[in-house]
């Protein structure tokens, strides 16, 4: 299904860092990051319960709250319902609040979870909804029967709600392929935007391009990627799609670095500038817990890249030659 969303500079804020992921952010360094990242033209913020259970949707409501709730695009996500009751927390989000998180994909989990995101956002709307980590990677073998259950609950309420003009768009989140595509070609549900994290990105890529990424631009609808820079790794960083890195995909990024190194090229430019390269792409988020790096972001997307460097990269099997690359979008 078709979606006209236009979004601003093709770049958001996405606020997993924000939700102390990995650490504790101090709530005056998160406060500025969301402050800097408007200052900076950004309207898109995408935000979920998950993060930090209910913390970064509390920490961007505190800034957005003081603006025109018409001059920007909000996300969230459903799934996870954030409890009154406490726990002892591990994983991603052990800094966050420590709240009890539990699954729900149901029609009232899903209208429940909203107006929740929607007291802790200080708002009265969001704009797109994603139906959050329905997904084996964090769900296992009951992806599929979570799946059934959204099927019958989360899509059908999204689907009304959109058609009734209360949102804008809805689609899944989640940081593998296969269900967004089993959710594009469904016959009763017809999501139009789903934000894929981890899948398209200059690092890892080739399994979305064979079923994903042409569903998505057949369907009218679109993408939006997230962590185009694979949770870090391609920076430098010790994390890979949300785990510790592996000495296998450090070596993968060593050779990216060489042939960056070749060209002049920084690969945060040209991470960014392949991700927004596809048809199907609306835009990409990335998160931060610093200040400074929205306007890094916004200047990589601007960024002069020569031809030669792509060239290179598919001639050593380092991207896909079957992608669509920023030179000839």
């Amino acid at each position: 299904m078709k979606n006209d969303l236009t979004i601003q500079h093709k770049l958001g804020l996405g606020t997993a860092p924000l939700g102390n992921m990995f650490r504790d952010v101090p709530e005056e360094e998160a406060m500025k990051t969301i402050q800097s990242a408007w200052n900076e033209g950004i309207r898109y913020f995408d935000t979920a319960p998950f993060y930090g259970a209910g913390l970064a949707e509390i920490r961007l409501g505190e800034v957005l709250s003081s603006y025109n709730r018409d001059e920007y695009l909000l996300s969230s996500k459903v799934g996870r319902i954030v409890l009154d009751e406490t726990e002892e927390k591990e994983g991603l989000f052990e800094y966050g609040r420590k709240n009890k998180i539990q699954t729900d994909y149901t029609e009232d989990g899903t209208l429940r979870s909203i107006e929740d995101s929607l007291k802790r956002l200080k708002t009265d709307r969001l704009d797109m909804v994603y139906v959050h980590d329905i997904s084996p990677d964090f769900l296992g073998d009951e992806w599929v029967t979570k799946f059934d259950e959204a099927r019958n609950g989360a899509f059908k309420v999204l689907d009304r709600l959109r058609d009734e003009g209360v949102i804008k768009a809805w689609g899944l989140g989640v940081n593998t392929t296969t269900p967004i595509e089993v959710a594009l070609e469904l016959e009763e549900a017809h999501p139009d935007l789903s934000l894929s994290a981890t899948q398209y990105t200059l690092l890892q890529h080739e399994r979305a391009l064979e079923r994903m990424m042409p569903l998505a631009e057949k369907s009218g609808g679109g993408l939006v990627i997230g962590s185009a820079f694979n949770s870090g790794a391609l920076l430098g960083g010790d994390h890979f799609d949300y785990q510790e890195i592996t000495p296998e995909i450090k070596a993968r990024v060593d050779k990216f670095n060489e042939v960056a190194l070749n060209h002049g090229v920084k690969l945060k430019d040209a991470a960014l500038q392949f991700s927004t390269a596809h048809p199907a792409v609306k835009a990409v988020v990335t998160g931060s817990t610093r200040p400074d790096r929205i306007k890094e972001d916004l200047q990589a997307l601007k960024a002069e890249i020569p031809a030669g460097f792509w060239d290179e990269l598919v001639e050593k099997k380092l991207v896909s030659a079957r992608a669509i690359l920023p030179e000839n979008k």
